[in-house]
């Protein structure tokens, strides 16, 4: 998830707990419609739509939170 920001994101999850448990939960997230959609577990569409949306939730908030982190930093 959000690869262009790796170092903001290293720092973020060794300073932030919260930042460290929406990305970990965003990463949780994508393996689970990862393995519905590669046929690997059962999930209904209606299932793997709720979970693209809470994951899509999860990496706005990482988003603004490594906005907020940038802005810091200058």
């Amino acid at each position: 998830m959000l690869h262009e920001y790796r170092e903001e994101i290293h720092q973020l999850k060794k300073e932030n707990g919260h930042f460290t448990k929406i990305f970990e939960k965003h990463n949780e997230l994508d393996q689970k419609i990862t393995d519905a959609d590669e046929g690997r577990s059962l999930l209904s569409d209606q299932e793997i739509e709720v979970l693209k949306k809470e994951k899509l939730l999860l990496k706005d908030e990482a988003l603004m939170m490594i906005a907020e982190f940038k802005k810091a930093q200058k």
